[in-house]
């Protein structure tokens, strides 16, 4: 049987802060006190780029993977950061550590920063790095991972790969709030965003997955690369599946035998209404379960983890 991961809210006032620490400026600082300026083109251009890993049980899951994907989006962007892999890895632990969350959401960040003189020459800017460690997040909450979401397919064109690079994990975002405004308009708790050739593409922060005769399908143009995503080849792989990218026109998703979306904010999550339509029975589907299972299984491979160290061990 599949145990899922307890999404219970870890706190309730959406006036205050959740509890964490973050790192920045050469210090670890609460969360709430963790402010960039308002002349950074982080905040004016959008100009950055991140990654999140998650950390459950007291460790670090695949953070290899997610290092190797963000130092390839620095050096994509013409970024710099003065710390090097191991420093980073010791920045990220040591957030987890002083926050002593078990499951936590751990983002890492590079701005472009700010020049001095505020040149519009993103060369004169220095870049700037960000981590935190907050209590761990979900696309999908306790009811959705049990049930399944409903997703609808966004009349929203996805930001195409050739004006920005979706390897590159960043925060322009406008299409996909808007798709999603435009979900909860029509009633569905989500959005899923189509490509320019109007095949589907991905949703906010997730990849997408269909299950057609067997074969467990996901987009192959103009999405992030997920670690999750990557993950879900690997379990398909173990578990004797068929699992390939490929274009995935909006009709046959809507006649998939079982549909799930994949993050680290949440990992493997159902989808079992479309457009206001079930996918197959209207249940989570059988090998979205299997993967499921697996995907948490995965999570005490030794390794896939990266143990914490916290402050009340010896």
């Amino acid at each position: 049987m599949t145990v899922l991961p307890n999404l219970s809210e870890h706190y309730s006032d959406p006036k205050t802060y959740p509890p964490g620490v973050a790192f920045m400026d050469g210090q670890y600082l609460p969360i709430s006190e963790a402010k960039i300026s308002v002349l950074d083109y982080g905040l004016l251009h959008s100009d950055a780029t991140y990654d999140v890993v998650h950390v459950w049980n007291g460790a670090f899951f695949r953070l290899e993977n997610h290092l190797d994907r963000f130092f390839a989006g620095l050096e994509k962007l013409h970024m710099s950061i003065e710390y090097d892999r191991e420093q980073v890895i010791e920045i990220l632990h040591n957030c987890v550590a002083l926050s002593g969350l078990k499951n936590s959401y751990v983002e890492f960040i590079c701005t472009r920063g700010m020049s001095p003189t505020f040149s519009r020459d993103p060369r004169d800017a220095v870049n700037q790095f960000i981590a935190f460690a907050i209590p761990f997040g979900s696309v999908a909450n306790q009811e959705q991972m049990k049930h399944g979401l409903h997703a609808a397919i966004s009349s929203f064109v996805r930001i195409p790969p050739n004006s920005v690079d979706p390897t590159v994990k960043n925060y322009h975002w406008l299409d996909l709030v808007r798709g999603l405004y435009e979900a909860y308009d029509r009633g569905a708790d989500t959005a899923i965003l189509v490509d320019t050739n109007g095949n589907v593409s991905e949703g906010p922060g997730f990849n997408i997955f269909a299950v057609i005769d067997g074969r467990v399908l996901t987009p192959k143009l103009g999405v992030l690369l997920g670690v999750t995503r990557q993950t879900v080849f690997d379990i398909c792989t173990n578990l004797d599946n068929d699992c390939s990218a490929v274009d995935i026109p909006q009709d046959q998703l809507l006649v998939a035998d079982e549909v799930f979306i994949s993050s680290t904010a949440g990992g493997i999550m159902p989808v079992t209404k479309v457009n206001g339509q079930y996918i197959g029975d209207g249940s989570p589907g059988q090998i979205t379960s299997q993967i499921t299972e697996s995907y948490w299984d995965m999570h005490n491979e030794k390794n896939n983890k990266f143990v914490i160290k916290y402050l009340d061990e010896k």
